[in-house]
């Protein structure tokens, strides 16, 4: 199975490179008048939508485990999801995004673009396989119905 690497340990990964990028990379350094104030709005909305998400998992007394979504026991379909398939990655990903605004290197709206690309092919993709396995029709309407990030 492909879910080898906890998405903490990526998000935290990938948080490590955009700092390393701000330390030895300034070449991509920018600036602009509200840049912090962005940063801080990115940030404070990923933690809404993060606890929200959890909140919604805990609610229904399902799994939140993402090595295992064998062991979720329902989909959450409702809130938050509604709107998003992986709204606790997309609280990630803003993180990200504010982090990286604070940093103020341009490239880490790449290492951005690599944490999706990296959390699509190796956590979503196989979780989705799985979900489809466990839930059949039901899942497959979701997904045609919610985007996956947002």
């Amino acid at each position: 199975m492909e879910l080898k690497v906890p998405p903490v340990l990526v998000f935290l990964s990938f948080g490590l490179i955009m700092y390393l990028l701000g330390i030895f990379l300034p070449v991509g350094y920018f600036d602009f008048f509200g840049r912090f104030l962005l940063a801080k709005i990115l940030v404070v909305l990923a933690g809404f939508i993060g606890l929200v998400s959890v909140y919604q998992f805990f609610k229904r007394k399902t799994s939140l485990d993402p090595m295992h979504p064998e062991k979720v026991n329902q989909l959450v379909t409702t809130g938050l999801y509604k709107y998003s398939r992986n709204p606790m990655y997309l609280a990630l990903l803003l993180f990200l995004l504010g982090f990286g605004l604070y940093l103020g290197n341009a490239f880490n709206t790449l290492v951005a673009a690599g944490f999706v690309a990296y959390m699509n092919r190796f956590q979503i993709v196989p979780e989705e396989r799985i979900l489809l396995d466990r839930f059949g029709k039901e899942f497959k309407s979701y997904q045609i119905a919610t985007r996956r990030w947002f």
